[in-house]
């Protein structure tokens, strides 16, 4: 996307846990816990990786991109498929993406970035109040 900025990587944190994955001192019960919105989200909004999942190594692992942000009203928290946020990111003034990576048969997942997207300039609202 053209216009990411603020842009975290979450690649050590990662390798990490999945090192004390691999060595035995967190147990694959304790990262494979996605839960169903999650998993549904993948299904339903996900974007299939070229990597393959580090737990169980059965599928491609699937990335799911949730939105945030004060603008977004009741859209915030959701997840939403890259052309979404594409269109959002022209209509919005800012608000944070996070992509998580799921795996659809293990249930591992884990945050892999998270970025800002937006116009840079807040939407101009109207303020209502109760007698309009």
């Amino acid at each position: 996307m053209r216009n990411q900025r603020q842009v975290v990587d979450y690649a050590l944190q990662r390798r990490a846990l999945l090192a004390e994955v691999y060595s035995g001192r967190v147990g694959t019960m304790d990262v494979c816990d996605a839960s169903p919105y999650l998993l549904r989200a993948a299904k339903f909004h996900g974007q299939p990786s070229t990597n393959s999942c580090p737990v169980c190594r059965k599928e491609p692992l699937t990335l799911v991109s949730w939105v945030y942000g004060d603008e977004l009203k009741h859209v915030a928290g959701s997840a939403r498929a890259p052309e979404e946020l594409e269109r959002m990111a022209n209509l919005f003034g800012e608000f944070t993406v996070y992509v998580v990576e799921v795996c659809r048969s293990c249930g591992w997942n884990h945050l892999v970035q998270s970025y800002v997207l937006g116009t840079g300039t807040p939407r101009p609202h109207s303020r209502r109040t109760a007698g309009q």
